[in-house]
């Protein structure tokens, strides 16, 4: 579940990523527009780009580093994470973790996009949300290979900028922060934050490799980045 959880959400989250390169306005004010304006423009991209990363798959990290991680709300997805452990910890503690999580964020959904074949994707029809902090946005990943993956996006309002940010993702019922966090949650409570934030850090640090090339490997890294 965990394995479907990260490559759904990587592949998701490739949605909602701006084309720098393009210089193509988004708009941020509609979770569910933003989410169809980008998702074209992102794949464009992968597949111009897709020798060069098929030779240097670091190059994926630049990709999440420069094109998704501007509409993830990282800050907030990592204090989630944390949860009471946020205010157990220092104020330069939170710093650490949440840009250590930030970094392991990008390995981690690099990694994940060497799984990207070009699949389909079905938007389902956007509903009010007015007055609403936190949206759920339904996509549907269609897969030749394997049963339709059902997913619901969760996009939150920045408050300070009134702007739409990823922060979650629930594949089949279950929550991408909730199954990080239960899975930190030990290793918090018997080492504390500065020790799951070194592991973070050395996570980030793994190479990218694609599965076809390097099967054992490859595999191993996707376990580890979960």
């Amino acid at each position: 579940m965990k394995s479907l959880l990260l490559r759904s959400f990587a592949l998701v989250l490739a949605l909602v990523s701006s084309a720098a390169m393009a210089k193509t306005d988004v708009d941020k004010s509609n979770p569910y527009v933003m989410v169809e304006q980008v998702a074209q423009i992102t794949f464009d991209r992968l597949a111009k780009q897709e020798a060069d990363i098929r030779a240097n798959p670091e190059l994926l990290k630049d990709v999440v580093r420069e094109e998704l991680m501007p509409y993830i709300f990282y800050q907030y997805a990592g204090l989630k994470v944390l949860g009471n452990y946020a205010k157990q910890a220092s104020q330069q503690e939170r710093r650490d973790f949440v840009a250590a999580f930030r970094e392991y964020l990008i390995t981690s959904y690099a990694q994940v996009f060497t799984l990207y074949d070009r699949q389909a994707v079905v938007f389902q029809p956007a509903k009010d949300f007015a007055n609403k902090k936190i949206v759920m946005v339904p996509v549907d990943i269609i897969d030749e290979q394997r049963p339709p993956i059902n997913l619901q996006f969760k996009v939150r309002k920045n408050s300070k900028s009134n702007q739409w940010q990823a922060f979650d993702l629930v594949a089949e019922g279950v929550s991408l922060l909730d199954a990080k966090q239960k899975e930190l949650r030990s290793i918090l409570a018997q080492n504390g934050v500065p020790e799951v934030t070194q592991m973070l850090i050395e996570k980030s640090k793994r190479p990218i490799v694609f599965k076809d090339e390097n099967d054992t490997d490859a595999s191993k890294n996707a376990q580890v980045q979960e």
